[in-house]
């Protein structure tokens, strides 16, 4: 059987490699070229950009299972514009695409542990939730695993607690710190994905994981001090805001804001299994918080591991830009796309004209005449729910293979993402990032607006 896992190169998809070899053939899919010789050894490394779907058809070729360990809360590329959520989005739905092509069997995604009261959730948690929703809506038999915190030395939110621990002999903990929660060790998560893997029953389940142990961030912090052997001392206020508290959490661990901030986020909520909805696997018994945190203690590094936080580097001078828009009832992608070229000259009268020859579209200044942007429609890749569009150059973009502009409607198609993806600018860069960028980001929040107003049904296209 062929396993290939999104997000091979991560804390867990790592581990993962380690725990299947030999009784699987495994493709690792990463953004960045990989060199580790035991990692070679162990799969077949396919460099792959998820947010290129015609990149994950390739990645997922031959493929029998595909498990989906990938977040996009850290950048994509050197300018990113967007938020995580829709960055998310337009990956997962990328990745289901690509896997209901290359006719995958299963599917199986590692999320975030969604509280039962999911009228407050956090931006994170929503996100996890609009992934599973993705991947449960399309034609590939799907197990979703819902896991609080993966104890374990590699994982981000095991090191920012131990680096805490580490240099703080005093702390004020805010209130988010007191908050019930159910980790569980990175060994039980290995166990159950390939549990699952194995198990035809798990097919479009949604399952808990959580270890024996419920108890706050606090608590655990306190563990970690007496396994380390260091005093701590944990003082309890009220008045840091979760922004003050990512603050002071980013100066102290030196982990990135994109990274810190959702994280927290998350940790207001309680999260606990809920029993009729855990996993269990026969003769296995799930580690207590003690025994998990004595593991990673005794694989951590600590500062010797300073990429641990360390973005994929990403193409200098790359723009990636992903909104959402509202999709009127009754339009597709195609509609959108059709719509953003006859919004463009209307908004700026006088100034823009948008001129289209055949699968060519050019973006032109009326007067002087010049042409800004030139578009090449691609039939080949799009299919009326999805609309791609390459960018070939013009005054204020570089000629590249792959930079592109895509219309694709998401969520059941009650929305739709516009995208810009590795598109060069021209322009000097930091003169781009201070006009055309924010240029872009205007123009499109109008078009959402414009979208938004009442407007004429259109005829369904296939």
């Amino acid at each position: 059987m062929k396993i290939a896992i999104a997000g091979a190169s991560g804390f867990i998809g790592k581990a993962l490699i380690a725990e299947l070899k030999g009784a699987y053939s495994i493709v690792g899919l990463s953004r960045s070229h990989y060199t580790h010789s035991e990692e070679h050894s162990s799969c077949e490394w396919r460099n792959c950009d998820l947010f290129s779907l015609l990149d994950a058809e390739k990645a997922l070729a031959g493929a029998d299972v595909a498990i989906y360990l990938v977040h996009s809360m850290r950048p994509s590329a050197h300018l990113s514009q967007g938020s995580f959520e829709d960055f998310d989005l337009i990956v997962a739905d990328n990745f289901l695409r690509a896997a209901e092509k290359n006719k995958v069997r299963k599917i199986i995604y590692v999320g975030g542990l969604i509280p039962q009261n999911q009228k407050q959730l956090s931006k994170h948690l929503q996100s996890r939730q609009e992934v599973e929703n993705v991947f449960l809506k399309g034609s590939i038999p799907t197990t979703i695993l819902r896991a609080a915190l993966i104890l374990g030395a590699g994982g981000s939110s095991f090191q920012i607690m131990t680096r805490l621990v580490q240099r703080l002999p005093v702390m004020l903990c805010p209130t988010w710190t007191s908050t019930p929660s159910q980790p569980v060790a990175v060994g039980d998560v290995l166990k159950s994905i390939r549990y699952c893997i194995d198990t035809p029953e798990t097919d479009n389940k949604i399952y808990d994981l959580g270890g024996p142990d419920i108890l706050s961030y606090r608590d655990m912090m306190l563990k970690v001090a007496d396994m380390l052997g260091k005093r701590r001392h944990l003082i309890q206020v009220p008045f840091l805001t979760p922004h003050l508290s990512a603050l002071w959490v980013r100066l102290v661990t030196r982990a990135p804001k994109d990274l810190i901030n959702p994280l927290i986020e998350s940790l207001r909520n309680p999260l606990m299994v809920r029993p009729d909805h855990q996993l269990s696997i026969p003769d296995h018994k799930f580690m207590g918080v003690d025994e998990a945190l004595r593991s990673a203690i005794g694989s951590y590094r600590g500062d010797q591991k300073p990429h641990a936080f360390k973005a994929p580097q990403s193409p200098k001078h790359e723009v990636r830009s992903v909104q959402r828009m509202p999709l009127p009832e009754g339009w597709t992608a195609k509609d959108v796309a059709e719509e953003y070229m006859k919004f463009l000259p209307v908004m700026q009268p006088g100034f823009m004209k948008v001129e289209v020859k055949d699968r060519w579209v050019y973006f032109c200044n009326a007067f002087p005449y010049f042409r800004l942007l030139v578009l090449e429609y691609s039939p080949e890749r799009s299919w009326g729910h999805r609309e791609l569009f390459y960018v070939r150059g013009g005054l204020f973009s570089k000629k590249s293979g792959r930079g592109r502009l895509e219309f694709r409607e998401v969520l059941g198609g009650t929305a739709c993402l516009a995208a810009i993806h590795d598109f060069r600018p021209r322009l000097p860069w930091y003169f781009y990032k201070v006009t055309q960028a924010y240029v872009h980001l205007w123009v499109m929040k109008q078009f959402a607006r414009h979208l938004a107003r009442p407007l004429e049904p259109r005829r369904k296209l296939g």
